[in-house]
C-alpha cells in the first residue's frame, strides 16, 4: 500500500476558509451531518469511475475500522434527494487529516468542508485540516502549503488538544 508524505504539505486553518458568494448561497441548500453515513461517503470517494482513484478495498476496510474505533469521521451534505456529497478523514486532537471528498450535487463537498470547519471552530482556534496537497481548488478555499518541518511542529502542538464533539449528529 502506498503512503504519501508530501513536502510541502497542504493545510487549511479553519479561520482562513474562504466562503464565496455562491458557496454562501449553497450552504442553505444542504443539511450537514456528522457520521451518519460514514461507509457510504468512503464508498462514494472510492468510486471506480473517478479519475485517479486510489481508494481500494483495503483502505475502505481500514477506515471503516478506524471509524468503529472513533478515530475516523465523515461530514456529509444532504438534500431532499439524500446524500449529496461529503468528506472523511481521521481526527487526532486538533488535527483533522482529510482523506477524500466527493460530490454528486454542485457545491455539496464544499458545504461539507464548511461544516467541518464550523465543527472544528467550536473547539477553539488552534486546529487545522491536513489536506495533503494544496490543489488549485483547495487554494481557492484558503488552503496553503507549509514546509514539512513546520507541519511536524504544528502536529506536536495539535495532538494534545481536545477533540471536537463528533457526537453532534447535525451541524446546521
Amino acid at each position: 500500500m502506498a503512503w504519501w508524505s508530501p513536502d510541502p504539505r497542504g493545510i487549511l486553518d479553519p479561520r482562513n476558509l474562504r466562503v464565496s458568494r455562491s458557496l454562501r448561497r449553497s450552504i442553505n441548500r444542504f443539511e450537514v451531518r456528522v457520521d451518519t453515513a460514514f461507509h457510504q461517503v468512503v464508498e462514494a470517494c472510492a468510486d471506480p469511475t473517478r479519475d485517479r482513484r486510489w481508494i481500494d478495498d483495503r483502505i475502505t476496510t481500514a477506515y471503516d475500522n478506524l471509524h468503529k474505533l472513533g478515530w475516523a469521521h465523515s461530514i456529509e451534505a444532504w438534500d431532499e434527494d439524500g446524500l449529496a456529497g461529503g468528506l472523511y478523514g481521521v481526527s487526532i486532537g486538533g488535527l483533522f487529516a482529510g482523506e477524500s471528498m466527493f460530490h454528486w450535487r454542485t457545491d455539496a463537498s464544499k458545504v461539507a468542508l464548511y461544516g467541518l470547519v464550523k465543527l472544528l471552530m467550536r473547539g477553539g482556534n488552534k486546529r487545522f485540516v491536513d489536506v495533503q496537497w494544496c490543489t488549485p481548488h483547495l487554494s481557492r478555499l484558503g488552503a496553503r502549503e507549509v514546509p514539512r518541518s513546520d507541519y511536524l511542529d504544528l502536529l506536536t502542538e495539535l495532538v494534545d488538544i481536545n477533540e471536537p464533539d463528533w457526537s453532534v449528529g447535525r451541524i446546521n
